[in-house]
């Protein structure tokens, strides 16, 4: 998720090599580093989501001292790069490009070059054209490194406040309500909290179409994540998109949460489950309004099924 925020200076890690500490409580040279230098290979590296203090000693050695650096755009990693002194030349590595920088890239890490892969925001390949490169150096035998830091997943899972122990990150959602109603549907059976990223533009429209789909499941919106005015605010699905329908459009990128389908089944009432299956049926066959009131709630399909059959039929 590319957040291109400012943040103020930081000072400046001292060069060399970073190292780690072990668990018996000495210092172990970073892994991927040989004599100083970044080791051959590919260096997935992590960078700030908004606050540039949070860039690590280490992805800032790796970006400083490798032979190559790819990244999405050339200018927001150059900022990074120059609050912190260092100036080099960058590769630029996104949507457009890839197919054509690809093999560039595997011919140097074939030569035994060190190549940075970094995203312009968080820790490449999460929403970013890294997967193909990253498998490509797979394929070919070639080593790959992680230099992990930042993510705007983890950052939202950390403060919404919902449980963590089992989550599914399922990307953006959809521009269009029809398609967003059924990617949603696809994921309402699952065990999970779920994580997407969203538009400010359209956050509203999600949320309530999230509600329709999902039913009013407890969920957080979360934005600006690590800058100055960073927001998480909590609530059913519901109570989050009549705050956003009503609300001045927000700014900044977000992250929205939403729990994982209700676990006891005593929590739906009949009157719940007739609510449910008469909102699915706005927008789904019988089959598929079964089928998605049985994912949020765990009562059986085939009653469900029977039960809709039954609003539908008296639905004048």
């Amino acid at each position: 998720m590319a957040a291109r925020g400012q943040a103020k200076r930081t000072s400046r890690p001292e060069d060399g090599d970073v190292a780690e500490a072990a668990t018996d409580g000495r210092a172990e040279p970073s892994p991927g580093r040989t004599a100083g230098k970044p080791a051959p290979g590919l260096h997935v590296v992590a960078v700030p989501i908004g606050n540039l203090g949070d860039l690590s000693g280490r992805a800032l050695a790796t970006l400083r001292d490798a032979d190559v650096v790819a990244c999405e755009d050339t200018r927001v990693t150059a900022r990074l790069l120059a609050a912190y002194g260092v100036k080099r030349r960058l590769q630029r590595y996104d949507d457009h490009v890839a197919e054509s920088q690809r093999p560039k890239l595997l011919a140097a890490l074939a030569d035994n070059a060190s190549v940075a892969l970094a995203s312009d925001a968080g820790t490449p390949l999460v929403s970013d054209p890294g997967y193909k490169l990253v498998q490509a150096a797979i394929e070919a035998g070639l080593p790959v490194f992680a230099v992990p830091g930042p993510s705007a997943v983890l950052a939202a899972l950390a403060i919404a406040g919902l449980p963590t122990d089992r989550f599914l990150f399922a990307g953006f959602l959809p521009n269009k309500s029809a398609a967003r109603r059924q990617a949603l549907a696809e994921l309402a059976a699952v065990p999970a909290t779920l994580v997407f990223f969203e538009s400010a533009e359209r956050v509203a429209k999600s949320l309530s179409d999230a509600e329709d789909v999902l039913g009013d499941r407890p969920a957080a919106v979360t934005r600006e994540l690590t800058k100055r005015f960073e927001e998480a605010r909590r609530g059913t699905l519901g109570d989050l998109a009549r705050h956003y329908a009503q609300a001045p459009t927000p700014k900044g990128e977000i992250v929205l949460v939403v729990g994982a389908p209700l676990d006891d089944v005593a929590e739906a009432s009949a009157d719940d489950v007739d609510r449910l299956l008469a909102e699915a049926l706005r927008t789904q066959a019988v089959a598929g309004a079964a089928t998605l009131v049985a994912a949020q709630t765990g009562l059986p399909r085939r009653e469900l099924y029977q039960r809709a059959l039954t609003l539908r039929r008296s639905d004048p």
